[in-house]
């Protein structure tokens, strides 16, 4: 019996999950909204809450906890600074999660998940980036 045993393995060993979810959580708190399946937007969900309430509090244990959890020091300050800040005055449900359908290869269920109060310019900001100084090293 799976009494007391929370959480979906999603066919993955422990590290992969554990490496999968510090991804994920990276991407989203850099993106502000990620397109994935719904068993792991609902799976992310409680880490990256957990997070912002980490960042929320603000302190140097608590910048270090997150960096030991996501593994990006840029991302855990976009955290502490911007996204902690947003929310200082929630409590709770920063994140939503929305169906988008169904992915066409394997019919798997997809889901939008996002900051409640999200920056639209954050999503692809850095891809944008990376081209922009690309196409002006070509330029040169």
């Amino acid at each position: 019996m799976r009494h007391q045993k929370a959480g979906r393995k999603l066919n993955r060993t422990a590290s992969h999950r554990k490496a999968m979810f510090a991804n994920m959580a990276a991407s989203l708190i850099e993106h502000e909204q990620i397109v994935t399946t719904l068993p792991k937007a609902k799976e992310i969900r409680p880490i990256v809450e957990k997070l912002v309430t980490l960042g929320k509090r603000g302190d140097l244990h608590a910048r270090r906890q997150a960096i030991s959890q996501i593994r990006d020091v840029a991302v855990v300050g976009k955290l502490f600074d911007a996204i902690a800040t947003r929310y200082a005055n929630r409590n709770g449900g920063y994140l939503r999660i929305m169906k988008a359908g169904f992915r066409h290869g394997d019919n798997a269920p997809l889901a939008v998940i996002e900051f409640v109060d999200r920056d639209v310019n954050a999503k692809g900001a850095k891809d944008h980036a990376r081209t922009e100084a690309e196409e002006q090293a070509e330029a040169a």
